[in-house]
């Protein structure tokens, strides 16, 4: 059995980051999201499927060029290689992002007139440690 906290993994941006080639080589990674209003992810793909799981507070999603409300309770499922990207509402958000890959691997994409509309961020944050 391999068992952590979230803690033991690192705080990176807005979330912590648990790699799955990290611990045991699973095939997940997994972000565990605590942002405050106005953060969020910009237009970017993956190569392979991901499941965004609301648990507190709300954001505004883009997938492909579709622009949805998210709240706690709802579930998200972004096939691989479709342009999305978030960006959280009033208050604090948790979220838990399952990447369906070892390790994580983003593409970001210029903005579209989709993802300026929902006031996506335009570039990814800089880590915080």
């Amino acid at each position: 059995m391999h068992a952590l906290r979230k803690e033991d993994v690192p705080f990176l941006g807005s979330s912590y980051h648990f790699v799955g080639e990290d611990h045991c080589d699973v095939a997940v990674s997994i972000y565990l999201v605590e942002a405050s209003a106005g953060h969020g992810a910009p237009l970017h793909t993956h190569e392979y499927d991901e499941i965004l799981i609301m648990q507190q507070g709300l954001v505004r999603l883009v997938v492909d060029d579709e622009i949805r409300e998210a709240a706690p309770g709802d579930i998200v499922v972004v096939k691989a290689r479709t342009p999305h990207g978030f960006v959280i509402g009033d208050g604090l958000s948790k979220q838990i992002d399952i990447h369906a890959s070892p390790r994580f691997e983003q593409q970001n994409l210029q903005p579209t007139a989709t993802s300026l509309r929902a006031m996506l961020p335009a570039k990814p944050p800089s880590p915080a440690r």
